[in-house]
């Protein structure tokens, strides 16, 4: 009788807990955005972490920084150097804006004068041109309106990104204790020391993705000086920043380095796209293998499924994460799943 109502008792329990887990996966479901959100926050302040424990090291006459000063001093650092970016950056393009817009009138006809003897283009309108580039700037306009309105809540998802990202670094250690908890005492320890092996080597993965965003940018920055690409300085920095961005970055890169190449001089365009496509190569195949390879340690063909999976979930956001994901997922896995053999 006793191990009917065992098993009864059983049955029941595994009911409970089929439906218990049903439900939750339900509710992650319907609130997986902010599960996201929190998760890439959760991700950035371990990323962030190592700089805001060095700026905390820093000691001034004697005092030593808080960790909170820290933080402070890094985002007023980034706010900064942003700021200074578009100051300098910014005016130029938008005078040759104001002034290509100022001109367009006078130098369209002749440029349609020019192009008679090509196929096609020999029997355009000047006037017709001008008033389909007026209903398209109208359009891009209105586009632009739609995307603005739009974008509310992606800049409400940043601002929420970046304040999760400040709290995780400044309760990070508290929070880190509470997930802890909820294992027991025997298995809290090895998980704890695995957790601290996969957070430095996202640390490195920080280190050989800084340096990869500088090479870009310092090349960059000399092929366009030699071949007098305008905003060459600002072009060079850009492109080093979007390597962030894995795939998209690069490709971003190309497109708007060869536009701005080809005002002046389709030659200066292909001499652009002829370094980007010679520097992909390069870096695919000497600096990502030598240096997210002693970084994180993963094969390419890891980073490359990372990337993928990553860019298929969330898009940009995915891609950006993808790797620190892998690194996580790796060294669990490697100290779970894998069976070793006895030295």
């Amino acid at each position: 009788m006793n191990i009917e109502n065992g098993r009864s008792r059983s049955f029941r329990s595994d009911i409970l807990f089929a439906f218990a887990l049903a439900l939750g996966c339900y509710l992650a479901w319907l609130i997986r955005e902010s599960l996201v959100l929190i998760y890439v926050s959760a991700l950035f302040a371990v990323v962030l972490n190592p700089a805001v424990h060095f700026i905390a090291k820093i000691r001034i006459r004697g005092w030593q920084l808080s960790k909170g000063v820290a933080v402070l001093l890094l985002l007023l650092a980034v706010g900064a150097t942003f700021v200074i970016f578009v100051s300098l950056a910014l005016p130029p393009v938008v005078r040759d804006l104001q002034e290509f817009v100022r001109e367009a009138p006078t130098r369209l006809p002749a440029l349609l004068e020019k192009s008679k003897g090509v196929p096609f283009v020999k029997n355009i309108d000047a006037t017709e041109m001008s008033s389909r580039l007026q209903d398209l700037v109208t359009q891009g306009a209105s586009i632009l309106f739609f995307s603005l309105r739009g974008g509310v809540s992606n800049l409400f998802n940043l601002i929420m990104g970046l304040i999760l990202v400040v709290y995780f670094i400044l309760e990070g250690d508290h929070a880190y204790h509470w997930f802890l908890s909820f294992f027991p005492l025997a298995h809290r320890e090895r998980l704890g020391r695995t957790l601290q092996r996969a957070e430095m080597r996202i640390g490195k993965w920080l280190l050989g993705q800084g340096c990869l965003m500088l090479i870009l940018g310092a090349c960059s920055t000399i092929v366009f000086l030699c071949l007098h690409v305008r905003y060459a300085y600002a072009l060079g920095v850009l492109a080093g920043m979007l390597n962030l961005i894995p795939v998209a970055g690069a490709a971003a890169s190309i497109v708007l380095a060869a536009l701005v190449a080809a005002i002046d001089s389709s030659g200066a365009a292909l001499g652009v796209t002829v370094f980007y496509l010679v520097y992909i190569q390069i870096e695919n195949s000497i600096l990502i293998p030598r240096i997210m390879k002693n970084s994180v340690d993963l094969p390419g063909l890891a980073i490359l499924i990372a990337l993928l999976i990553g860019s298929a979930l969330e898009g940009i956001l995915g891609a950006m994460v993808s790797i620190p994901t892998a690194v996580l997922v790796t060294v669990l896995i490697d100290e779970y799943l894998v069976h070793k053999e006895p030295a």
